[in-house]
């Protein structure tokens, strides 16, 4: 579904690793590690086409357009920006083909989903961390992608907001889509993610999460 083929990322001339292959199935669960600046994020961007490589190439069984969706960390969202929350996930559809009342249907559906009964007419500047998130959270679920990828998408997430969106990306593992997410938290990433992509300055390491991390016990990544 995911392939990576003597791919180099990073500033110009300055690439964050060697050369590296990496092949993520369809309807695979990773999680993606490693410390601050080794290119975590960069990597999402580049697999989702919002960042170009600087060398080697990224082939997707799927169009990027429809075919994918990405979660930015929401550091990068523009909360001046005069839209409603619910305008905000209803940007899921942008792709959809669904009817009106469908789309009414949809929208309602998730906007409970992730506990946000009620914030529908509140602005993004008026919103907490933790509401924010979710918003993103049902947009992303409004997409219907077949590839999705996350980056941080706990951040700024309570206990029960966690709670909410690991079911969420058990449910849509269950569907058959292929979720890649960037996660700093390594029980989560050893109790819900089933394989992990270690980024180091040296490469990369593709393995089960429980056997990489167990096999590092003091390893820190954020």
């Amino acid at each position: 579904m995911i392939s990576c083929t003597q791919l180099r990322w990073g500033a110009p001339g300055q690439p964050l690793t060697p050369a590296v292959d990496i092949e993520l199935g369809k309807g695979s669960l990773t999680g993606v590690i490693g410390a601050n600046g080794s290119g975590k994020s960069s990597l999402l961007k580049v697999i989702a086409g919002l960042q170009k490589p600087l060398a080697g190439t990224v082939t997707l069984e799927v169009s990027r357009r429809g075919g994918l969706s990405f979660l930015p960390q929401q550091q990068f969202l523009d909360r001046q920006f005069p839209i409603t929350l619910q305008e905000l996930v209803a940007a899921g559809f942008w792709s959809s083909q669904h009817s009106p009342q469908q789309r009414r249907q949809r929208l309602h559906a998730a906007l409970q989903a992730w506990c946000l009964d009620g914030l529908e007419q509140r602005p993004l500047m008026a919103l907490s961390g933790g509401e924010l998130q979710r918003a993103l959270l049902a947009r992303l679920s409004l997409t219907e992608a077949p590839v999705l990828l996350l980056d941080e998408p706990h951040a700024a997430l309570d206990e029960g907001g966690q709670d909410l969106l690991w079911k969420h990306i058990h449910t849509w593992h269950a569907e058959g889509r292929t979720l890649v997410v960037v996660c700093h938290d390594l029980a989560a990433v050893r109790q819900h993610l089933p394989q992990v992509l270690q980024i180091k300055s040296s490469g990369c390491v593709l393995a089960p999460s429980k056997e990489l991390i167990l096999q590092q016990p003091q390893m820190r990544v954020a």
